[in-house]
């Protein structure tokens, strides 16, 4: 689980008091977790706008809600806050914020980016690829968008249906649909014209 280390409890706990808001602590949370995009995330927190499932984790200052979603990927996650010339510096190290960990518990979102990142997207890339989740709807449809050499490429019906669409449907259960919502009129990058 993650370290909140003193020297950054205390840097959180000055700007929470600046805040000058009863009750109010700090959000942690992973933006894409599992994915090379993902990004770790500190915020306020005021009281009600925690989520449902969020951990609460109490420091001697402050309380932190960790995002129920994000915790796996928070192992290993280091706050940490050093003072410099500049003042400081507050750094956030989530080495396994990136890393892929899957259950069978696991959102569908990330099942589907666990595939999408570790299974078709390397395969794509040999032709300047890349495949995203744009959206989830009903946990059940997934919208997709092309991009790279895949937009507007002549072959994207065939990569969709029998690579994308094949593989995402096999492996996350419960999905039915795959949609593109790719503008392919923009051949520019396409790998095949």
């Amino acid at each position: 689980m993650i370290t909140i280390t003193e020297s950054a409890q205390n840097y959180l706990a000055e700007l929470l008091k600046k805040q000058d808001s009863d009750g109010i602590g700090i959000r942690v949370f992973i933006l894409d977790p599992g994915t090379p995009k993902a990004e770790t995330c500190i915020s306020f927190c005021r009281p009600g706008e925690e989520q449902e499932d969020d951990l609460r984790k109490d420091y001697a200052q402050f309380h932190a809600w960790i995002e129920h979603r994000s915790i796996p990927f928070l192992d290993e996650a280091v706050v940490d806050y050093a003072k410099d010339t500049m003042g400081g510096q507050l750094t956030i190290k989530a080495p396994n914020s990136r890393l892929p960990k899957i259950r069978d518990d696991s959102p569908v979102e990330d099942q589907i980016n666990y595939v999408l990142y570790n299974e078709i997207n390397p395969s794509l890339a040999s032709h300047g690829g890349v495949v995203t989740l744009e959206d989830l709807v009903d946990d059940t449809i997934a919208i997709l968008k092309f991009g790279g050499g895949c937009q507007g490429c002549g072959m994207v019906d065939v990569t969709l249906k029998e690579g994308v669409e094949k593989t995402l449907l096999e492996k996350v259960p419960g999905l039915t649909a795959i949609r593109d919502v790719t503008d392919h009129t923009n051949r520019d990058n396409a790998y095949f014209k």
